[in-house]
């Protein structure tokens, strides 16, 4: 017989004493998740190509979000491994310490990167272990709140779930805030090391609520009978669909981690007198949700529940408005950088406001609405199919930044070229690589060459008719105050210029300081990896670092200027390079979908859902199920 309760007491009216046992350890887990998530993808950008001793080539950011996505999809899809272990064999609370230690080695893999063996192997076998824990326990320990209840106290469930949810935000706001701080003044062992030490911290709490706890024994063969029983895959056919909805919900909202800090990095960071890292930006959304939490509870929901009858699904529906909304502004202020302007992040914080009322409609309620929907001895399995929704909705984003890639020549060499050089800092080595017409040695080919410690830079042909092109727009902008003209005034300064297989010149502003002049290359074909061109950018005065009060916390430069020393790395200074300008060649690469396009692709995809959802809502009929 367990020593454990395995049912709630019919007796309890008030809160159950094992549920401050599971806010302190989601709040420390949490903490160690997004301080983990929250700078992914600038580590992979700027951090990761220089944790070997060789330099190699920095990721871009397209490639960054599809990697971003992808581990979210396996965080987000793994709740179904550990909500069946759950129900079927272990139970909660076994399978939660058990997949929590895992949870703890792929932080020590993350927090070990670069000091022994390839660096990226290190980062993949890290994110595949916190996968695996974090994305097993999702299910179970949302589900361990809910059994924690009974017929008397089912009242307190909602209620619980704020305080849940409050704390996961109090624990993604600390380490939203912390672990870019880190990253930039001490590099990744210790920005990744932190977090890894928070979740050792919360298994340990969740291990000293044991006795606290109701344990509700796993359901073996009754929850394989349920689960394919006529009621139970009504449950599930009807849920899910509710899912689909949702996954396009998260499609969006997760590029929080990914876009929007790619975004952040080209606007003017410095709000309220504080000079944000383009990570931190996102503590925006857990400040939002520790405020918004209580003033829904206590003042929107009562005020609007006057008027119309507030159901679950129509808060659902709601949200999924409301975060088209959110997008609507971070594709106008993609519009702005698209123009060569640099809005203040102020407008990002707006749209962040949105998106957090969004999120407190649809996922808090769709986390708490897919609890009482699911039978008995299937909490955890229904849990985990709505944690699956947010991994179909990452996977979804994943596949569109791998689909608007455009390839590049170059990753083909760089590992050759590096091999080539080996660790000798005045090693260098050049490789041709055949162009469209896939011959050596005729004129379209691209010569890549590397020397250690620096860029791998490309030769490529028709460099002439680009320098031409760069020279123009160069001109315009020394004529015009130093700034870059708009893409229309850019377009207008290029026209009548060609490459020498006779393609027009395109031009495109990244941002106010970065203009990118292409052709289509030997194949004269739009969009292919045989594109050529330049980018120029016209370099930004060197401003004294701002004094804060962390100055006495910090050393005297930034960990990446250290750890370029400390390779013998140096920055590229091109030989063409003029002035107030400098100039890079490239081949390839690049995106199909840009700029703005591509949160208005995102920003109509959401709103088509929104509307899609309205008859679900109307037709749908439930029914209630605690854990009694």
């Amino acid at each position: 017989m367990s020593k454990y309760r395995n049912s709630p007491d019919p007796e309890l009216t008030r809160m159950p004493r094992g549920i401050p046992y599971i806010i302190g350890n989601e709040a420390a887990e949490r903490f160690s998740f997004y301080g983990m998530k929250t700078i992914l993808a600038v580590f992979m950008t700027k951090y990761l190509w220089l944790m070997n001793d060789t330099p190699g080539q920095a990721m871009g950011e397209a490639s960054a979000t599809e990697k971003v996505h992808l581990f979210t999809f396996a965080v987000y899809i793994t709740p179904l491994l550990g909500a069946f272990i759950s129900d079927a064999v272990f139970g909660k609370y076994k399978t939660i310490i058990r997949l929590s230690i895992v949870y703890c080695a792929g932080h020590a893999a993350l927090a070990l990167m670069g000091l022994q063996g390839e660096a990226a192997i290190w980062l993949i076998a890290g994110l595949v272990l916190i996968s695996l824990g974090s994305g097993g326990i999702k299910p179970c320990v949302s589900a361990h709140v809910g059994d924690q209840f009974g017929k008397s106290n089912g009242h307190l469930v909602t209620r619980v779930f704020n305080y849940f949810y409050w704390s996961i935000n109090l624990g993604a706001f600390l380490s939203t805030m912390l672990t870019p701080w880190l990253l930039k003044w001490y590099g990744p062992h210790l920005a990744f090391g932190v977090p890894g030490v928070l979740m050792v911290l919360a298994t340990v709490v969740f291990w000293m609520g044991r006795n606290r706890f109701i344990h509700v024994p796993p359901g073996g063969k009754t929850f394989l009978r349920e689960t394919f029983s006529p009621v139970g895959l009504k449950a599930m056919a009807k849920l899910s669909v509710l899912f689909l909805f949702v996954a396009m919900f998260w499609a969006l909202f997760d590029q929080t981690s990914s876009r929007w800090i790619f975004q952040a990095q080209e606007m003017d960071r410095n709000f309220l007198g504080v000079e944000w890292l383009e990570s931190q930006v996102q503590a925006v959304n857990p400040v939002l949700i520790l405020t918004f939490i209580p003033l829904f509870t206590f003042l929107v929901y009562p005020m609007v529940g006057k008027a119309i009858k507030l159901t679950p699904l129509r808060k659902i529906g709601a949200g999924l408005f409301l975060m088209g909304a959110a997008f609507v502004l971070s594709s106008t202020i993609q519009e702005w950088i698209d123009a060569g302007q640099r809005p203040n992040i102020g407008w990002q914080i707006l749209a962040y406001l949105l998106l957090t009322a969004a999120e407190i409609l649809v996922s808090i309620v769709a986390l708490e609405f897919s609890y009482t929907q699911a039978p008995r001895t299937m909490k955890s399995m229904i849990l985990g199919l709505f944690l699956a929704a947010v991994a179909l909705g990452n996977l979804f984003t994943a596949g569109v930044n791998h689909y608007i890639q455009i390839p590049e020549p170059g990753k083909t060499v760089q590992k050759q070229l590096e091999v080539a050089a080996g660790r000798d800092h005045k090693a260098t080595a050049s490789e041709a690589h055949p162009g469209a017409d896939g011959k050596i040695g005729t004129s379209d080919d691209l010569v890549y060459s590397l020397k250690f410690g620096r860029q791998t830079k490309v030769e490529i042909p028709s460099k002439s008719s680009l320098e031409a092109a760069a020279s123009k727009i160069e001109s315009w902008s020394r004529a015009n105050g130093s700034r870059l003209p708009r893409p229309a005034v850019g377009s207008g300064e290029l026209e009548g210029l060609k490459d020498e297989w006779g393609n027009a010149f395109h031009y495109h502003l990244e941002n106010s300081q970065t203009a990118r002049i292409t052709s289509n290359g030997p194949d004269t074909e739009a969009q292919t990896q045989w594109d050529v061109g330049i980018r120029v950018e016209l370099k930004e005065e060197k401003k004294e670092p701002t004094k804060s009060w962390t100055e006495a916390l910090r050393p005297d430069h930034p960990w990446l200027k250290r750890r370029k020393k400390k390779v013998g790395y140096q920055d590229e200074q091109d030989e063409e390079e003029t002035g107030e300008f400098s100039r890079t060649f490239f081949a390839g690469g690049g995106e199909r979908l840009e700029g703005a396009s591509y949160y208005w692709f995102f920003t109509i995809l959401m709103f088509i859902t929104a509307l899609l959802f309205i008859p679900y809502a109307w037709f749908y009929r439930g029914e209630t199920i605690l854990q009694e």
